[in-house]
């Protein structure tokens, strides 16, 4: 039975992976888009009922200009690099939402929120772009699709050792399940969203240079972040992000890339 198990998950892997044209990497991909996108169409769909959502206003109107911005600058690279299409079953829809939470996000499909509590500490367009191009990017190279089939992954594999070890006695087998609950978090699911957020650091900042706005600015933002939070944070290592101090160095290493990133599609000067 156990051989079994892994037998079903390492056919599921194989027959469920995509390469992504932003990453160029291999991916998960259990649960396909006509499956997802519907589903999370449907959520964004009841957040918005459930919450206030602000229309008409110059930061309503800012975050809709600069969404348009990104999502253009997105399908350029596509074009470019001969993924025409890839965003064929996208309805991006940009809004703003009264709330004093430090947060924006995009669902799969290309759905964005931002809330309201963000909007001091980003100061300038440029740093909403760059917040933008970072939530854009998460949703462009699958990580929602990723960090779900990487999920089912860990609760195969977590049935698997409870059938392991099930001729144990209750205390041994617990400590088995804690240390692969902790093992699994700490070495696998935690790196793995780490490095989606060092992915969708370097994506956005290119989309975000590529429509013409100040890709410096983005390590900036980060500052202004970092001293937001009163510089508190978990280790790196038992967190979901990057530090800030590895933002932001990472960010600034990235500036000069996105710039050169943008000049072949001829933009040289920037918001």
């Amino acid at each position: 039975m156990k051989n079994q198990l892994l037998t079903f998950i390492v056919c599921l892997f194989c027959l469920s992976c995509a390469t992504n044209p932003f990453t160029g990497k291999k991916t998960m991909a259990f649960m396909p888009n006509t499956q997802l996108l519907p589903m999370a169409f449907a959520e964004y769909d009841k957040f918005l009922s459930e919450h206030k959502v602000i229309k008409g206003t110059p930061d309503a109107e800012m975050i809709t200009r600069v969404g348009q911005r990104i999502s253009v600058s997105a399908e350029r690279w596509l074009d470019a690099n001969n993924h025409q299409g890839y965003l064929k079953d996208y309805k991006w829809e940009y809004n703003l939402v009264d709330d004093k939470a430090v947060n924006a996000w995009c669902m799969p499909g290309g759905k964005i929120v931002f809330y309201t509590g963000i909007l001091p500490i980003a100061k300038n367009e440029a740093a909403i772009a760059a917040i933008m191009g970072h939530e854009v990017a998460h949703a462009l190279a699958n990580h929602g699709q990723q960090r779900m089939s990487a999920g089912m992954i860990q609760q195969g594999v977590g049935v698997g050792v409870a059938m392991a070890t099930k001729d144990k006695s209750a205390s041994e087998q617990n400590m088995w399940m804690q240390a692969f609950a902790v093992g699994s978090s700490v070495g696998g699911m935690l790196p793995f969203s780490r490095a989606h957020e060092t992915e969708a650091d370097q994506i956005g900042l290119y989309l975000t240079a590529i429509a013409g706005y100040d890709p410096d600015e983005a390590s900036l933002l980060w500052e202004r972040m970092k001293a937001n939070s009163g510089g508190k944070s978990p280790p790196e290592f038992l967190s979901t992000h990057p530090s800030n101090d590895s933002r932001i160095a990472n960010l600034r290493a990235l500036a000069a890339k996105a710039k050169e990133e943008a000049r072949k599609f001829g933009v040289t000067s920037f918001r």
